[in-house]
């Protein structure tokens, strides 16, 4: 349908003689356009499109925002979870109506490397500023990436090592039972000992792990991100896709979800362009991948830990109880991606499931232990319940000033010694003096007992001058007479003599 103008173009030029032919070349249009338009006039007149579907603006533009522009994501919000029926190519044009978003400059073509079955895989790490159970926090997200059927999979981490790079990569490998023969990654020191790009030596230990599986390691040149881009990609993915519209109330809950979105969601549906399934060509590329082989040992880094009197050993700062008797007060503690092994010499122990990274001081028992033992480590840190519930119990602003010591905002590394010290304090010097004390202390937010003691002080001094009335006192007692006749008395001798009965 074209536009009034072009018809009455039309209509225009034929009716000063031009030809059919002429006006459709001089146009830009097609002839049987011209035909049409000259054969009903120019009594078409355009309606306006309207849409079969149409969002409320104020609703687009609020999932807009906690999507942070990215329309895969809002397109799966919208059919998914409110269940409106709409046509992605009409979300971005209602996108594009209402002003929002921007294309952006398109970037540099870089070079490129042809996909070969099960040639080449690549990891990467990065790092997102989330929020996890209402507390901001900074994450580091490792990813491993099958080059030619674009299988990822993905896990956040709190901190990121030598040893936890080698758990993931043997969780990733493990969850596929594949590998390619080429995992490409940048200069990083946690693979490689010296140099870089095509000059890097890989550390023994990494190189011996990398053998146990079948692949080895290569190093992209320096300022060459690009050789990883599939890597890259699947960052953005992830910041596109997987982290807009989502909450998560811890570590393990965002990794439950960042598993059930890499593994099954986004690898059975159909890439952008290509239109390729992950998981179909997967199993294409499966005969040209390397099978892992029947055992592999699980990374693993040795501890040495001591038991206490009670039969605890302190590790991770939590306790875990050896249940057998052994023959020396020491035993080895292997510590592998989600467990802990205590062994004396070849012989296991014990074997414990580490609990979530926020659980401290915390003891712990192997299941199917009928007879629990009754006495408690004798190095276990006393927890501060009780003080902090009768702190809460005396004011409303003693309640804020405690929530914003525990929070990351505070400077506070032992907050339980903290509470236990204001409770300390508390018991020292009048409660009313001491609700007046805490609520300047959260006025300044003062986060050191030492200060918090100091403020008590410069409340405490006007109300001492003022019951102390030194007006009266008379200072001229060496005048008097009695003074005069004691001063030369003798002092009685206060030792104590052993000859006297």
């Amino acid at each position: 349908m074209k536009s009034q103008e072009m018809q009455t173009a039309v209509v225009t030029l034929y009716s000063q003689g031009q030809s059919k032919r002429a006006i459709a070349r001089l146009l830009g249009i097609d002839i049987k356009t011209v035909r049409a338009i000259i054969t009903e006039g120019a009594t078409r007149v355009l309606k306006p499109r309207e849409d079969k579907i149409d969002i409320d603006d104020n609703e687009l533009e609020l999932l807009y925002h906690s999507c942070h522009g990215y329309m895969e994501r809002m397109y799966e919000i919208l059919t998914e979870e409110r269940g409106v029926s709409i046509g992605y190519s009409t979300l971005t044009r209602l996108v594009r109506r209402k002003g929002l978003g921007d294309k952006g400059e398109r970037d540099s073509r870089s070079e490129h490397f042809e996909d070969i079955p099960g040639e080449e895989m690549q990891h990467d790490t990065t790092v997102y500023s989330l929020n996890i159970g209402g507390v901001k926090r900074k994450v580091i997200c490792s990813g491993i990436y099958l080059r030619y059927s674009k299988m990822r999979y993905i896990r956040f981490y709190s901190r990121f090592n030598r040893f936890t790079m080698k758990c993931f990569i043997d969780e990733a490998l493990r969850f596929w039972g594949y590998c390619a023969r080429i995992c490409v990654i940048d200069n990083t020191n946690l693979a490689i000992l010296y140099g870089s790009g095509s000059s890097a030596v890989m550390h023994p230990e990494m190189a011996a792990f990398a053998g146990n599986y079948g692949f080895t390691w290569k190093a992209h040149a320096i300022n060459h991100a690009n050789r990883k881009a599939g890597k890259e990609r699947n960052f953005w993915t992830v910041e596109t896709n997987f982290l807009p519209g989502r909450t998560f109330s811890s570590l393990d809950n965002l990794n439950k979800q960042a598993y059930q979105w890499a593994t099954d969601r986004y690898a059975r549906r159909p890439q952008a362009k290509t239109k390729l399934i992950p998981v179909q060509a997967f199993e294409y590329e499966k005969p040209s991948l390397v099978q892992l082989p029947p055992f592999i040992p699980s990374p693993y880094i040795p501890f040495v830990r001591k038991i206490d009197a009670y039969g605890y050993i302190a590790f991770d700062a939590n306790y875990f109880w050896v249940p057998q008797s052994v023959q020396s007060s020491r035993v080895t503690v292997l510590r592998y991606s989600g467990e802990i092994s205590i062994m004396e010499g070849t012989k296991e122990l014990a074997r414990y499931k580490l609990p979530s990274e926020n659980v401290r001081n915390q003891k712990f028992i192997p299941e199917g232990i009928k007879k629990k033992p009754r006495c408690e480590p004798n190095d276990r840190k006393p927890g501060c319940e009780q003080e902090e519930k009768r702190l809460v119990e005396m004011a409303p602003v003693i309640k804020e000033y405690l929530d914003y010591i525990k929070s990351v905002n505070s400077n506070v590394k032992r907050k339980p010694g903290f509470i236990r010290g204001l409770y300390c304090l508390s018991k020292e010097i009048a409660q009313p003096l001491f609700v007046q004390t805490i609520a300047r202390a959260l006025q300044y937010r003062v986060s050191t007992l030492d200060t918090v003691r100091r403020i008590a002080y410069q409340l405490l001094e006007p109300q001492l001058e003022n019951r102390l009335n030194t007006d009266n006192i008379c200072y001229d007692y060496q005048n008097r007479t009695a003074y005069q006749a004691g001063r030369f008395t003798e002092e009685n001798d206060l030792l104590y003599n052993e000859e006297q009965p």
